[in-house]
């Protein structure tokens, strides 16, 4: 299996094309998008220099599979699915907003807290409470969607201030998101797991809103194991996670956090396979579906072929 490091295609009526840290994003005409989940890996904003097989095909059809059991919450962007690592869907206007929610004191929330913050994104926390505790409900904490660097925390008020999104609009993803996440709970439930927080982006077309990009990977999400959770919070151990938690892990124990100065460590073979095999992992948890590996030797031409072929068929393209 060859990995997919990076594409560069002319698709038949291409009018776009765009690199972000892990997709590749092509526009077809105004109506359509091509999303290449590559197999890269980003983490503290960093792009790392090898790419882990396996890695865009899994996170594809997490979010293809995750897309279709939300659809019925809201619509969602996706029209096909044409190779393992490739979704074509509706070009939407992205609001230029991440809803991030929080069920659980983790990650930068309990950073800020043990700093003897007690507010985010405008949000009060309560006091008492301990790392990877859950909140009495759900919060929702935004960030800015940077193109380049770090995003940025912002209010639900902020945003309405700043003239970002509408009120009335803003309050609709704010529900879309609680909605959302009390779905991907129960998903998780049913799989021995904790969804302790995520992310979903939000797009607009034709006065009608849209979820976009990837939704429940262990890139935009982090789970804990329902099993010995309680247990764990009880004698102040460290929860079992199941994200890319590891990844950032492995870099912090060799001194990198993406800051100036610093240098991203050797990605041994080694290292580049064990990240393959956890990701694996995380597929076969969440999904509770039996990962089949690609043997495609050619990757790139195989994308290619899939993907020109179903705009010329026309399938979705009309739609």
């Amino acid at each position: 299996m060859k990995s997919v490091q990076s594409t560069s295609y002319n698709f038949p009526g291409q009018t776009n094309f765009y690199r972000g840290k892990v997709r590749d994003v092509y526009s077809i005409g105004d109506e359509i998008l091509v999303m290449v989940v590559t197999d890269r890996i980003s983490a503290f904003d960093v792009v790392l220099p090898k790419a882990i097989p396996f890695k865009g095909q899994i996170l594809n059809q997490i979010a293809a599979k995750f897309l279709k059991l939300t659809s019925d919450i809201i619509p969602n962007w996706i029209i096909g699915m044409p190779h393992p690592n490739v979704c074509i869907g509706r070009k939407c206007e992205p609001y230029k907003i991440e809803m991030v929610v929080r069920g659980y004191l983790s990650g930068h929330a309990a950073r800020l807290y043990k700093q003897g913050i007690r507010e985010i994104c405008g949000v009060k926390m309560p006091d008492g409470m301990r790392e990877n505790d859950r909140f009495p409900s759900p919060i929702i904490t935004p960030t800015t969607k940077a193109s380049e660097g770090h995003d940025e925390d912002i209010s639900m008020e902020e945003i309405i201030k700043q003239n970002i999104i509408s009120e009335v609009e803003l309050q609709k993803l704010a529900d879309y998101t609680l909605d959302l996440f009390e779905r991907g709970t129960e998903i998780a439930a049913r799989q021995g797991l904790i969804l302790v927080d995520t992310k979903y982006e939000f797009g607009k077309k034709d006065g009608t809103i849209y979820l976009i990009d990837e939704i429940h990977t262990p890139d935009s999400s982090r789970y804990f194991y329902s099993e010995g959770y309680e247990e764990r919070q009880a004698k102040g151990e460290e929860q079992k996670q199941l994200s890319k938690e590891f990844v950032r892990q492995w870099l912090i124990a060799n001194n990198f956090q993406g800051k100036e100065g610093q240098t991203i460590p050797d990605m041994s073979d080694e290292i580049v396979n064990g990240i393959s095999e956890r990701y694996i992992e995380l597929f076969e948890k969440i999904t509770g579906d039996k990962f089949i590996r690609s043997e495609d030797t050619d990757p790139i031409a195989s994308i290619e072929k899939a993907v020109s072929g179903y705009i010329k068929e026309g399938v979705g393209v009309r739609g």
